[in-house]
């Protein structure tokens, strides 16, 4: 049995600005491409095709919770410090004294 090189027709390219980590379209690509080169005689197990997609789309719900969460935690820091100057632009009250 003979084994062929796999090609990549499709390479990906990263922006020096952005960072090297794989996205969602990058996962189906590879994943396409691991179907199209697998042996039609001994195919990629369904549990372990199906365990690589929960695992993908596990890890993009932590990726938006932990965007969601810097946001109200930026915003949680605003309101703090808009509180510490109002509480610092509010003069003190003045004492009362009972007369009796």
């Amino acid at each position: 049995m003979s084994i062929n090189g796999i090609s990549n027709n499709n390479p990906v390219f990263h922006s020096p600005g952005t960072s090297q980590q794989m996205g969602q379209s990058d996962f189906l690509r590879l994943m396409t491409a691991q179907l199209s080169q697998q042996d039609p005689f001994n195919p990629v197990d369904n549990t372990e095709m199906v365990a690589q997609m929960a695992q993908f789309s596990s890890l993009a719900g932590i990726s938006e919770t932990n965007t969601v969460l810097a946001q109200i935690s930026e915003q949680l820091a605003a309101q703090t410090q808009l509180l510490r100057d109002i509480k610092a632009a509010t003069p003190a009250p003045a004492p009362t004294t009972q007369e009796g």
